[in-house]
Protein backbone atom coordinates (compact mmCIF):
# COMPACT_ATOMS: atom_id res chain seq x y z
CA UNK A 1 0.00 0.00 0.00
CA UNK A 2 1.04 3.58 -0.61
CA UNK A 3 0.07 6.80 1.13
CA UNK A 4 -3.07 8.40 -0.30
CA UNK A 5 -2.47 12.09 0.34
CA UNK A 6 -5.88 13.00 -1.11
CA UNK A 7 -7.53 11.38 1.93
CA UNK A 8 -5.55 13.38 4.49
CA UNK A 9 -7.69 16.01 6.23
CA UNK A 10 -6.19 15.99 9.72
CA UNK A 11 -2.81 15.30 11.34
CA UNK A 12 -1.89 13.48 14.55
CA UNK A 13 1.62 13.94 15.98
CA UNK A 14 3.53 11.84 18.46
CA UNK A 15 5.89 13.78 20.78
CA UNK A 16 9.00 11.82 21.82
CA UNK A 17 11.27 11.15 18.88
CA UNK A 18 8.93 13.05 16.55
CA UNK A 19 8.77 16.60 17.91
CA UNK A 20 10.97 16.21 20.99
CA UNK A 21 14.52 14.96 20.38
CA UNK A 22 14.44 12.37 23.15
CA UNK A 23 17.40 10.41 21.76
CA UNK A 24 19.82 13.27 22.38
CA UNK A 25 18.41 13.87 25.86
CA UNK A 26 18.93 10.24 26.81
CA UNK A 27 22.45 10.27 25.37
CA UNK A 28 23.27 13.41 27.35
CA UNK A 29 21.93 11.96 30.59
CA UNK A 30 23.76 8.65 30.17
CA UNK A 31 26.99 10.45 29.18
CA UNK A 32 26.89 12.43 32.42
CA UNK A 33 26.36 9.27 34.46
CA UNK A 34 29.29 7.52 32.73
CA UNK A 35 31.70 10.44 33.13
CA UNK A 36 33.66 8.70 35.95
CA UNK A 37 34.53 5.93 33.47
CA UNK A 38 36.08 8.28 30.90
CA UNK A 39 39.53 6.70 31.35
CA UNK A 40 38.37 3.36 29.97
CA UNK A 41 35.70 4.40 27.43
CA UNK A 42 34.24 7.38 25.62
CA UNK A 43 31.05 8.20 27.60
CA UNK A 44 29.38 10.05 24.72
CA UNK A 45 30.17 7.44 22.06
CA UNK A 46 29.13 4.57 24.31
CA UNK A 47 25.92 6.35 25.33
CA UNK A 48 24.87 6.98 21.73
CA UNK A 49 25.59 3.35 20.83
CA UNK A 50 23.62 2.10 23.85
CA UNK A 51 20.54 4.23 23.12
CA UNK A 52 20.42 3.23 19.47
CA UNK A 53 21.06 -0.45 20.28
CA UNK A 54 18.24 -0.79 22.81
CA UNK A 55 15.55 1.13 20.92
CA UNK A 56 14.45 -1.74 18.68
CA UNK A 57 14.21 -4.33 21.49
CA UNK A 58 12.08 -1.90 23.53
CA UNK A 59 9.69 -1.47 20.62
CA UNK A 60 9.37 -5.24 20.39
CA UNK A 61 8.63 -5.39 24.13
CA UNK A 62 5.70 -3.00 23.60
CA UNK A 63 4.26 -5.33 20.98
CA UNK A 64 4.69 -8.43 23.14
CA UNK A 65 3.06 -6.76 26.15
CA UNK A 66 0.14 -5.74 23.95
CA UNK A 67 -0.35 -9.29 22.67
CA UNK A 68 -0.23 -10.63 26.24
CA UNK A 69 -2.74 -7.98 27.40
CA UNK A 70 -0.16 -6.73 29.92
CA UNK A 71 0.47 -3.31 28.41
CA UNK A 72 -2.13 -1.55 30.57
CA UNK A 73 -0.60 -2.93 33.79
CA UNK A 74 2.89 -1.87 32.70
CA UNK A 75 1.56 1.55 31.71
CA UNK A 76 0.14 2.09 35.20
CA UNK A 77 3.47 1.10 36.74
CA UNK A 78 5.35 3.51 34.49
CA UNK A 79 2.95 6.30 35.42
CA UNK A 80 3.68 5.77 39.11
CA UNK A 81 7.42 5.84 38.43
CA UNK A 82 7.04 9.02 36.35
CA UNK A 83 5.06 10.78 39.09
CA UNK A 84 7.80 10.03 41.61
CA UNK A 85 10.50 11.17 39.16
CA UNK A 86 8.66 14.45 38.54
CA UNK A 87 8.91 15.27 42.24
CA UNK A 88 12.71 14.96 42.11
CA UNK A 89 13.68 16.43 38.74
CA UNK A 90 12.72 19.16 36.32
CA UNK A 91 11.98 18.36 32.69
CA UNK A 92 14.39 19.16 29.90
CA UNK A 93 13.16 19.21 26.31
CA UNK A 94 14.94 19.53 22.99
CA UNK A 95 12.85 20.58 20.00
CA UNK A 96 13.72 18.80 16.75
CA UNK A 97 14.93 21.21 14.09
CA UNK A 98 12.38 23.28 12.12
CA UNK A 99 9.41 21.77 13.99
CA UNK A 100 7.85 25.13 14.88
CA UNK A 101 8.04 26.39 11.30
CA UNK A 102 6.72 23.08 9.98
CA UNK A 103 3.72 23.12 12.31
CA UNK A 104 2.92 26.69 11.32
CA UNK A 105 2.84 25.71 7.64
CA UNK A 106 0.80 22.56 8.20
CA UNK A 107 -1.57 24.27 10.62
CA UNK A 108 -2.64 26.71 7.93
CA UNK A 109 -4.23 23.81 6.01
CA UNK A 110 -4.95 21.00 8.48
CA UNK A 111 -6.46 20.62 11.94
CA UNK A 112 -3.86 18.92 14.14
CA UNK A 113 -3.69 16.99 17.40
CA UNK A 114 -1.04 15.58 19.70
CA UNK A 115 -1.26 11.83 20.36
CA UNK A 116 1.34 10.97 22.98
CA UNK A 117 1.98 8.13 25.41
CA UNK A 118 3.35 10.69 27.85
CA UNK A 119 1.30 11.89 30.80
CA UNK A 120 -0.73 15.06 30.44
CA UNK A 121 1.48 17.27 32.65
CA UNK A 122 4.76 16.67 30.82
CA UNK A 123 3.11 16.77 27.40
CA UNK A 124 1.56 20.17 28.12
CA UNK A 125 4.87 21.33 29.63
CA UNK A 126 6.69 20.42 26.42
CA UNK A 127 4.16 22.28 24.27
CA UNK A 128 4.22 25.34 26.53
CA UNK A 129 8.03 25.42 26.62
CA UNK A 130 8.17 25.96 22.87
CA UNK A 131 4.82 27.78 22.44
CA UNK A 132 3.39 24.96 20.32
CA UNK A 133 0.01 24.53 22.02
CA UNK A 134 -1.62 27.03 19.63
CA UNK A 135 -1.23 24.63 16.71
CA UNK A 136 -3.24 21.74 18.17
CA UNK A 137 -6.96 21.36 18.59
CA UNK A 138 -6.55 18.65 21.21
CA UNK A 139 -3.81 16.95 23.22
CA UNK A 140 -4.38 13.22 23.64
CA UNK A 141 -2.11 11.65 26.27
CA UNK A 142 -1.80 8.37 28.14
CA UNK A 143 -4.43 9.67 30.56
CA UNK A 144 -7.07 10.66 27.99
CA UNK A 145 -8.36 7.20 27.11
CA UNK A 146 -8.66 3.96 29.11
CA UNK A 147 -6.03 2.43 26.82
CA UNK A 148 -3.08 4.16 25.20
CA UNK A 149 -1.03 3.32 22.09
CA UNK A 150 -0.75 0.79 20.44
CA UNK A 151 -4.52 0.53 21.00
CA UNK A 152 -6.60 2.55 18.52
CA UNK A 153 -8.40 4.56 21.23
CA UNK A 154 -6.08 7.63 21.20
CA UNK A 155 -6.32 8.00 17.42
CA UNK A 156 -10.10 7.66 17.55
CA UNK A 157 -10.21 10.36 20.25
CA UNK A 158 -8.01 12.64 18.15
CA UNK A 159 -10.22 12.13 15.11
CA UNK A 160 -13.31 13.04 17.12
CA UNK A 161 -11.60 16.18 18.41
CA UNK A 162 -10.93 17.26 14.83
CA UNK A 163 -14.43 16.34 13.68
CA UNK A 164 -13.09 13.79 11.22
CA UNK A 165 -13.49 10.07 10.57
CA UNK A 166 -10.26 8.24 11.49
CA UNK A 167 -9.65 7.20 7.89
CA UNK A 168 -9.14 10.89 7.04
CA UNK A 169 -6.38 11.24 9.64
CA UNK A 170 -2.63 10.81 9.23
CA UNK A 171 -0.51 9.75 12.21
CA UNK A 172 3.11 10.90 12.28
CA UNK A 173 5.33 8.96 14.70
CA UNK A 174 8.68 7.32 15.20
CA UNK A 175 7.79 3.95 16.74
CA UNK A 176 5.83 0.85 15.89
CA UNK A 177 3.27 1.66 18.59
CA UNK A 178 2.44 4.92 16.80
CA UNK A 179 1.97 3.13 13.50
CA UNK A 180 0.00 0.23 14.98
CA UNK A 181 -2.34 2.56 16.84
CA UNK A 182 -3.14 4.43 13.64
CA UNK A 183 -3.61 1.35 11.50
CA UNK A 184 -5.89 -0.29 14.07
CA UNK A 185 -8.02 2.86 14.11
CA UNK A 186 -8.28 2.85 10.31
CA UNK A 187 -6.01 5.88 9.87
CA UNK A 188 -2.98 6.21 7.62
CA UNK A 189 0.48 6.53 9.17
CA UNK A 190 3.94 7.70 8.21
CA UNK A 191 7.13 7.10 10.17
CA UNK A 192 9.90 9.53 11.01
CA UNK A 193 13.48 8.33 11.38
CA UNK A 194 14.67 11.03 13.78
CA UNK A 195 13.53 9.04 16.82
CA UNK A 196 13.36 5.48 18.09
CA UNK A 197 12.18 3.48 15.09
CA UNK A 198 14.09 1.81 12.28
CA UNK A 199 12.91 1.66 8.66
CA UNK A 200 12.24 -2.07 8.50
CA UNK A 201 10.16 -2.26 11.69
CA UNK A 202 8.17 0.88 10.87
CA UNK A 203 7.35 -0.39 7.41
CA UNK A 204 6.45 -3.82 8.78
CA UNK A 205 4.08 -2.20 11.28
CA UNK A 206 2.26 -0.43 8.44
CA UNK A 207 3.96 2.91 7.84
CA UNK A 208 3.06 4.01 4.30
CA UNK A 209 6.00 6.38 3.94
CA UNK A 210 9.19 7.22 5.85
CA UNK A 211 10.46 10.73 6.53
CA UNK A 212 13.90 11.62 7.85
CA UNK A 213 12.49 14.51 9.88
CA UNK A 214 9.05 16.15 10.31
CA UNK A 215 9.98 19.12 8.13
CA UNK A 216 9.71 16.84 5.09
CA UNK A 217 5.98 16.39 5.70
CA UNK A 218 4.71 19.54 3.90
CA UNK A 219 6.51 18.44 0.74
CA UNK A 220 5.03 14.95 1.01
CA UNK A 221 1.57 16.50 1.27
CA UNK A 222 2.15 18.72 -1.76
CA UNK A 223 2.52 22.00 0.11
Amino acid sequence: MTLDTTRVRGLCFDVDGTLNDTDDLWVKSLTQRLAPLSRILSPHSFSRWAVMTFETPMNLVYEILDKLALDDDVERLLKRIEVRRQKRTSHNFNLIGHVRETLAVLGARYPMTIVSARDAATTESFLDTFSLRQYFQAVITSQTCPRTKPHPDPILAAARAMGLPPEDCLMIGDTTVDILSARRAGAQAVGVLCGFGHPRELTHAGALHLLNTPDELPGLLGM
